[in-house]
């Protein structure tokens, strides 16, 4: 397996190198060969915080990929239904999905309220977010009034409310099957936890995944280039089928987020190299 891992980080890695940003030529030729993958690879809008909707989205065009968490500061809560229509447009003409909305931070009720509101003018039926405990029987009363899942994003060991997909699940796993976990396998392996076991445990409430890896199991760990961290990728890829996952795996880039492009696409393409020599 780790022969595999260094072959494929090694081809990606010079593909980068050479210029070749787009993986479109080789996923399209090779991926015949193999049987279609049930999930999606996408980009959470937070790797794009410092850029705006149009640079997002030539980023996204460059790396070849087609769906998009969407975040606030490309979409403002308090968009217009014309703003809302406009938005997915632009995204159309680039190509691109906007599947889901978040992470949003529902620190009331009212939030929740906002949250189901801006999700459902937005037109679409998944939320990644951060409720407070006490709020989740009134959250599964929303996610049953609107038909709209909640994934609850877990953050690592600073997070008090939701360090990894386990602290997640104790507390969900009585409420309606729409209450579900957006899978930071990033921040569950900060919080020294096993994220593909997790992906294992917990993969009928996994509703979307930000797809990382991270430097170390420690607080300390930081964000690195999908292929250089310390999570046995193709181990993942090799569990995302075994479960038969059918959501996004959405990368969530946080390093270099000044200048993501190259580690964007370095990750993109290693991601894909995986999925095809898998």
């Amino acid at each position: 397996m780790n022969a595999r891992r260094d072959f494929v980080k090694k081809g990606i890695a010079g593909i980068v190198a050479g210029g070749a940003l787009s993986m479109t030529g080789i996923s399209t030729t090779l991926a015949k060969e193999k049987k279609e993958d049930l999930f999606k690879l996408g980009i959470a809008g937070y790797s794009f915080v410092h850029f705006k909707l149009d640079e997002a989205l030539a980023m996204m065009k460059k790396t070849d990929v087609h769906y998009l968490c969407i975040k606030d500061f490309h979409l403002p809560y308090k968009s217009t239904s014309e703003e809302i229509a406009a938005f997915h447009e632009k995204l159309k003409q680039s190509g691109v999905t906007g599947y889901a909305v978040g992470p949003i931070y529902v620190k009331t009720t009212q939030d929740i309220d906002n949250a189901f509101d801006y999700a459902k003018r937005v037109g679409v039926k998944l939320i990644v977010g951060i409720p407070n405990h006490a709020d989740l029987p009134y959250l599964e009363k929303k996610v049953k009034e609107y038909d709209i899942r909640f994934a609850i994003h877990n953050h690592g060991p600073e997070d008090k409310l939701y360090p990894n997909a386990t602290s997640i699940n104790n507390l969900i796993k009585d409420l309606d099957s729409r209450v579900g976990i957006c899978f930071d396998m990033g921040h569950d392996t900060r919080d020294n936890q096993d994220a593909v076991a997790d992906l294992n445990k917990y993969s009928k409430r996994i509703f979307d995944i930000h797809l990382k890896n991270v430097t170390s199991a420690t607080k300390d760990g930081t964000t690195c280039e999908l292929g250089r961290g310390i999570i046995d990728i193709p181990a993942f890829v090799k569990m995302l089928r075994k479960v038969k996952y059918t959501g996004s795996c959405s990368l969530e880039y946080e390093k270099d987020m000044k200048d993501p492009l190259a580690g964007i696409a370095e990750s993109v393409g290693y991601f894909r190299g995986v999925c095809i020599a898998s």
